[in-house]
C-alpha cells in the first residue's frame, strides 16, 4: 500500500502529459480541418456575393434605362399632344374668325348698300333721290356688336383652350403618379433582394460562428464546471423584442442534427459530473484512500476542503484553461478578439460591471461548490446546488416584475420539497456542506442574472472567455489577501505533484465539456440542451456511485427526482414559451 501510491504517482505525470498532447493534437488537427472548410466555405459564400452585387446592378441600369425610356416616349407624346392642340386651336379660331367676320361684312353690305331692288331702274332711285335706310350712327352700333361677338369668341376658344390644358394637366399627373408607383415598387424589390441576400450571408456566416441567440445559455453552459446550467429555465428580464422579416427565420434543424446535438450535451453534461466527481477525489474527505471503481486501485486525497484549498484548485484549473481557452475560443468564434477589442473601447461602464459581476458571484459559487463537495456526497451537493432556479425567478420576479406562471411555482415547490428531502442526516459535517451548496446555488443565480442582463451585447465566447479571465483574477487575489489561518491553504510539499497534476485534469475536463456543450447548443439548440442539463444531478450521483462508492439512500434519490423533474418542467416551460412567442 505504501509503494503503490508511488508508482502510480511517477506514472501519471506521462500519462497526463501524453493524453494531455494526444488532445491538443487532436483539437488542432480538428481546427485545422473545420478552417479548411470554413475558408471554402467563405469563398464560396464571396463569390455568390458578387455575382450578386452584378445581378443587383444589372437590375438597376436597366430599371434606370426603362424610367430614362419611358421620360422619354412620354415628353414626346406631350410635345405631339401639344402640337396637334395648337393646330385644332388655330384651326377653330380661324373657321370662327372667318365666319363671323363674314356675317358681319354682309350685314354691313345690305345696309350700306342694299343694291337694285326689283322695280327700280338701274343706275337710280325713286324720285331722283338718294335713300338713305340707316342714319350714321348705325355704323358705330355695328362696329361695336362686331366686337362685342369678337371678344366672346375668343372667351369661347379660350375657355375651350384652358378646359383642354386642365385635361391635359391631369393626364400628365395620373401618368407622373403611375411612374412614382412604378419607382416605389422598383425601389421595394430592390430592397426586399438586398434583405434576402443579407439574410442568406447572415446564416451562413451564424454556421460558422455559431448562433447569437443562443448567448445567454451558452454563457452559462460555457462557464459553470459545477452542474449544467443550460437548465436555467426563466427569460431574460431585459426583454428585448427583435423583429426579423421572415426571409431572415433560422432553418429548422433536421432530426439527425439534433439527435447528434443531444448526443453532444449528454456528453458535456457526463463531463461535468465526472469533473464534480475529480474534485471529491482530490479533497482528503475519508481516512482512507478512496477505492477507484470498487477497489480496482485506490487514492488518497490530497487537501481538506477548506477556502484556502478551493481557491488553490480553482486557480490550478484555471491557468491550465486560461492557458487553452484562447486557442479554443479562436477555434469556435474567429472574431472573439474583435469583439473583446471592441468591448473594451466602447466605454460601455453598465456592461463592464455587469460581466465583471457576473464573474464575481461565478468565482464565489465555484469556490462554495467545492467546499461543499468536500464535505458532503457528490450527488447531494450538485442537487442542492440546483435550487438556484427557485432564488433566479424570485430576483427576477422582486427586481424586474417578470411574475412567476403557475407552472414556475409549481416546479418552484417541487424542487423546494425534492431539496428538503435529499438532505444528509447522521454523523459528519455536513452542515456545513449544506449551508455552502445553498450559498452556491444563491450567488450562482446572481451571475445568472447579470448574465442575462448582458445577453445580446456580447457574444458568449468572447463573454465567456472574460469570465474565466476574471474567475482567474479573483482567484489569485483570493489567495493573495490576508484572511484568517483556517482559510490558508494547507498542503503537504510532498503532494503538489499530484495537486498540479489534478488541476490539468480539471481543466482539460472544463474545456472538453466547454467544446461539447457548444457544438450541442449548435446542432440542438439551447433549450434541448438545457433539458439534458437537467440530468447534471443524477449523472453526477451515478458517476460518484460507480467510481468511488458513493451511495444515496431512497429518501435522498427521491429527493433529487424530484429536483430534476421541477427543474426539466422549468426548461420545457421556456422552450415552449419561446415557440409560442416565435409563432
Amino acid at each position: 500500500m505504501n509503494t503503490q501510491p508511488s508508482n502510480q504517482g511517477a506514472e501519471t505525470p506521462q500519462s497526463a502529459e501524453e493524453v494531455l498532447k494526444l488532445v491538443i493534437q487532436d483539437l488542432d488537427s480538428f481546427r485545422q480541418n473545420l478552417t479548411n472548410q470554413l475558408g471554402q466555405d467563405v469563398n464560396r459564400l464571396r463569390v455568390e456575393k458578387e455575382q450578386l452585387n452584378e445581378d443587383v446592378n444589372r437590375l438597376r441600369k436597366q430599371y434606370e434605362q426603362l424610367q430614362s425610356q419611358q421620360l422619354e416616349s412620354l415628353s414626346q407624346r406631350q410635345i405631339a399632344q401639344q402640337q396637334l392642340w395648337l393646330k385644332q386651336l388655330a384651326q377653330v379660331m380661324a373657321n370662327n374668325l372667318q365666319q363671323q367676320l363674314g356675317h358681319k361684312i354682309r350685314e354691313l353690305r345690305e345696309n350700306v348698300d342694299p343694291g337694285l331692288q326689283p322695280g327700280l331702274q338701274p343706275g337710280g332711285f325713286p324720285g331722283g333721290e338718294l335713300a338713305m335706310t340707316n342714319p350714321p350712327d348705325n355704323y358705330y352700333e355695328s362696329a361695336n356688336e362686331l366686337e362685342y361677338s369678337l371678344s366672346a369668341t375668343l372667351s369661347r376658344t379660350f375657355d375651350s383652350l384652358k378646359q383642354e390644358l386642365d385635361s391635359y394637366e391631369s393626364d400628365l399627373s395620373v401618368q407622373l403618379n403611375n411612374m412614382r408607383g412604378m419607382e416605389q415598387q422598383g425601389e421595394v424589390i430592390l430592397e426586399t433582394l438586398v434583405s434576402r441576400l443579407q439574410a442568406q450571408l447572415e446564416r451562413n456566416n451564424a454556421v460558422s460562428s455559431g448562433s447569437y441567440q443562443t448567448a445567454q445559455s451558452g454563457s452559462r453552459n460555457s462557464v459553470n464546471t459545477t452542474s449544467s446550467e443550460t437548465s436555467t429555465p426563466i427569460e431574460s428580464p431585459e426583454k428585448q423584442p427583435i423583429t426579423k422579416p421572415e426571409s431572415t427565420a433560422k432553418p429548422q434543424k433536421s432530426a439527425s442534427q439534433v439527435q447528434i446535438g443531444l448526443i453532444l450535451a449528454l456528453l458535456s453534461a457526463a463531463l461535468l459530473s465526472l469533473f464534480n466527481v475529480c474534485v471529491k477525489i482530490i479533497f482528503n474527505t475519508v481516512p482512507q484512500p478512496h477505492q477507484i471503481f470498487g477497489g480496482l486501485f485506490s487514492m488518497p486525497g490530497l487537501i481538506n476542503p477548506s477556502v484556502g484549498n478551493s481557491l488553490l484548485i480553482l486557480l490550478l484549473r484555471l491557468i491550465v484553461v486560461m492557458l487553452l481557452m484562447p486557442i479554443v475560443a479562436t477555434f469556435l468564434y474567429p472574431a472573439v478578439w474583435s469583439d473583446i477589442e471592441r468591448f473594451i473601447k466602447s466605454k460601455d461602464f453598465s456592461l463592464w460591471w455587469k460581466v465583471i459581476g457576473s464573474a464575481f458571484f461565478l468565482f464565489l459559487s465555484q469556490v462554495l461548490i467545492y467546499i461543499s463537495i468536500g464535505n458532503i456526497s457528490t450527488g447531494i451537493a450538485i442537487t442542492i446546488f440546483f435550487i438556484y432556479p427557485i432564488i433566479t425567478v424570485l430576483l427576477s420576479w422582486g427586481l424586474f416584475g417578470d411574475r412567476p406562471s403557475l407552472v414556475r411555482i409549481c416546479a418552484m415547490i417541487i424542487i423546494g420539497l425534492g431539496a428538503i428531502l435529499v438532505l444528509p442526516s447522521g454523523a459528519g459535517n455536513y452542515q456545513q456542506g449544506v449551508l455552502a451548496a445553498v450559498g452556491a446555488g444563491i450567488t450562482f443565480s446572481g451571475y445568472v442574472l447579470l448574465t442575462q442582463m448582458s445577453a445580446g451585447k456580447l457574444h458568449p465566447i468572447p463573454f465567456s472567455l472574460i469570465n474565466f479571465a476574471g474567475i482567474f483574477v479573483f482567484s489569485a487575489l483570493g489567495l493573495m489577501m490576508p484572511k484568517p489561518l483556517e482559510w490558508s491553504p494547507n498542503i503537504d510539499p510532498t503532494l503538489w505533484s499530484g495537486l498540479i497534476i489534478g488541476g490539468i485534469i480539471l481543466g482539460i475536463l472544463t474545456l472538453s465539456s466547454y467544446v461539447l456543450n457548444s457544438f450541442a447548443i449548435r446542432f440542438a439548440g439551447a433549450a434541448r440542451a438545457s433539458i439534458v442539463g437537467t440530468f447534471g444531478p443524477a449523472l453526477t450521483a451515478l458517476l460518484a456511485l460507480l467510481t468511488i462508492g458513493e451511495v444515496l439512500g431512497v429518501k435522498q434519490v427521491f429527493g433529487m427526482i424530484l429536483v430534476i423533474i421541477g427543474v426539466a418542467a422549468m426548461s420545457f416551460e421556456r422552450m415552449f414559451g419561446a415557440k409560442q412567442k416565435t409563432s
